[in-house]
């Protein structure tokens, strides 16, 4: 899968931003224009060249905590319930040649359409799910799970000869030996599409969805009857619409903004319209002017994404590190690329976003949503070294401390002015991130650091001194206090060590005692001799 690769740990996520590539080789932009030559995509490498999101744009981390719980979105196609039956595997039956499982557990998940639904829901995202069940355990099973994660199932419809759609999975040591399917997969007729899209019209007008997914497996749901009337009413309501497609029949999706195939999928459509090409990311750009569409988003297996619009085409690299389980994490790239771009991330910063999350998901067994927190926590995971981009505010750092914690990370604190970066700071920092899993720095902000040095001071605003600082690896992040000690930022964040240079004593450093009646320690760091802001202050004084 296109996720499943190893990526290097520097230059692909900021804090605050993402990075991407950039395909340098140009595209035709329309079907008028002159064809450039297939490219072979496994020499694509040397085509890309680095660059940085556009910072005006909302930042990632802000816009998954503060936007993403603002927006509703609707779910419509094919829902499935997955059941998983887990179990040890050590010998072959008497009974015929077969691996013997014996069962330890067994848990069932949201599958198809309903996967996409609990990773918006995930995100904190409100979700409508519409799609067709049976009056089945199956179905009762699926809605109270949607109901227990916060997803409206008020345009669901039954139908008692279809049934829920069942997929059950056999696995033993991590690895599935089996899948059993219940299905029926034929079409709906028009009537019962007529009754769905009646369904979810109502809703969505008291609703308001700001984006709307169509999750196509291809079991009967979303035939080219059911998807032009849901383009039409959603166009003339200016609701963007996306879908995750299946099937060759492309032209029910025309009027939707983005299709989101994948590399198999666009080869065989476009030999099956008997396209003259030989690279995806080619038949994709023809696919976009085909049916009229705002982009593309190709998932290209190793070679990671394409963003195929009127500005070209960029790339997206993959960011998997290793590789459990690759059940469901489509559907998580089509969430997260949905609610990225609805809180007003750009596409290219969205479709970075979902490559973050489906590297995430995919690290462990069965097919499960994407957590807001665990993205956020990807995303700072991957942002040392960015320039400015490790700044916090008190609130989100909060969640992100307890987030460290809950992975057994020990968390280290200093504080300072840090005017006038020196050697001395350095070499102190270095020592204290050696000591510990994740290192906070927290400094004064400008108004503090003129009632504590004088109205001469800070040489550097405490945004240039954020830049600097987050440009340390020693560095995990960075938060600004407004008082003339950390005592509050202390008490909200708790950290497991709190550092101080060696010209302070352990009763002299403030916050000692809220640091170790939690069972935290304090620690004092050896100074550089003969180095200080003031020293250095006086000495470019007298130039």
């Amino acid at each position: 899968m296109w996720w499943a690769s190893t990526v290097r740990r520097h230059g692909l996520i900021s804090l605050d931003g993402l990075a991407y590539t950039i395909r340098t080789k140009p595209y035709r932009t329309c079907l008028s224009e002159p064809m450039s030559s297939p490219v072979n995509e496994q020499q694509n490498a040397a085509a890309h060249l680095p660059l940085r999101m556009k910072h005006e744009g909302m930042p990632a981390k802000l816009a998954l905590m503060r936007e993403f719980p603002k927006l509703s979105v609707f779910v419509i196609g094919d829902i499935m319930l997955d059941r998983y039956l887990v179990g040890d595997c050590d010998r072959i039956s008497p009974e015929a040649p077969v691996q013997v499982v014996k069962l330890n557990r067994r848990f069932s998940t949201l599958g198809g359409a309903a996967n996409v639904a609990a990773n918006l829901a995930a995100l904190h995202i409100h979700v409508e799910l519409a799609g067709i069940v049976g009056d089945d355990e199956a179905a009762r099973e699926l809605k109270t799970k949607c109901a227990d994660i916060g997803i409206s199932t008020s345009a669901l419809q039954l139908s008692i000869p279809r049934g829920t759609i069942v997929k059950t999975r056999v696995l033993a040591s991590d690895r599935q030996l089996l899948r059993l399917d219940e299905e029926d997969a034929s079409p709906i007729t028009d009537l019962q599409a007529d009754e769905l899209v009646s369904s979810i019209i109502s809703v969505a007008r008291q609703r308001k969805p700001n984006a709307v997914i169509l999750s196509d497996y291809a079991k009967g749901v979303l035939t080219p009857y059911a998807c032009q009337k849901l383009i039409e009413f959603f166009a003339s309501e200016g609701t963007p619409t996306f879908v995750d497609p299946k099937g060759k029949n492309y032209e029910k999706y025309r009027g939707v903004t983005c299709i989101k195939p994948n590399r198999s999928e666009m080869m065989e459509l476009a030999k099956a319209l008997d396209w003259p090409h030989h690279d995806a990311v080619e038949a994709a750009q023809q696919l976009r002017c085909h049916l009229g569409l705002e982009f593309v988003a190709l998932t290209l297996g190793a070679q990671g994404m394409a963003l195929i619009s009127d500005d070209g085409v960029h790339r997206v690299p993959t960011m998997a590190r290793e590789v459990f389980d690759v059940s469901g994490a489509g559907d998580t790239v089509m969430a997260t690329m949905v609610a990225a771009l609805s809180a007003g991330l750009d596409r290219n910063d969205s479709l970075v976003l979902a490559t973050l999350a489906a590297a995430e998901v995919i690290s462990h067994v069965g097919s499960r949503p994407i957590q807001r927190d665990e993205l956020l926590l990807a995303i700072q995971n991957h942002s040392r070294g960015e320039r400015g981009r490790k700044r916090y505010e008190v609130e989100d750092l909060k969640t992100v401390v307890g987030l460290w914690k809950s992975q057994g990370l020990v968390v280290g604190f200093t504080n300072g002015c840090f005017d006038l970066l020196h050697a001395g700071h350095v070499t102190m920092l270095e020592d204290a991130t050696s000591r510990v899993d994740r290192l906070i720095v927290a400094i004064n902000s400008d108004a503090s650091v003129r009632r504590l040095k004088g109205e001469s001071r800070p040489l550097m605003s405490e945004d240039k001194r954020v830049t600097v600082l987050s440009a340390l690896e020693a560095v995990d992040a960075v938060v600004v206090f407004e008082e003339d000690t950390p005592l509050q930022l202390l008490e909200a964040l708790l950290p497991d060590v709190l550092f101080k240079g060696g010209d302070y004593t352990r009763e002299t450093v403030v916050g000692h005692e809220i640091i170790e009646q939690n069972g935290g320690r304090i620690e004092l760091v050896p100074l550089v001799p003969g180095v200080s802001t003031s020293y250095l202050a006086d000495r470019i004084e007298k130039l």
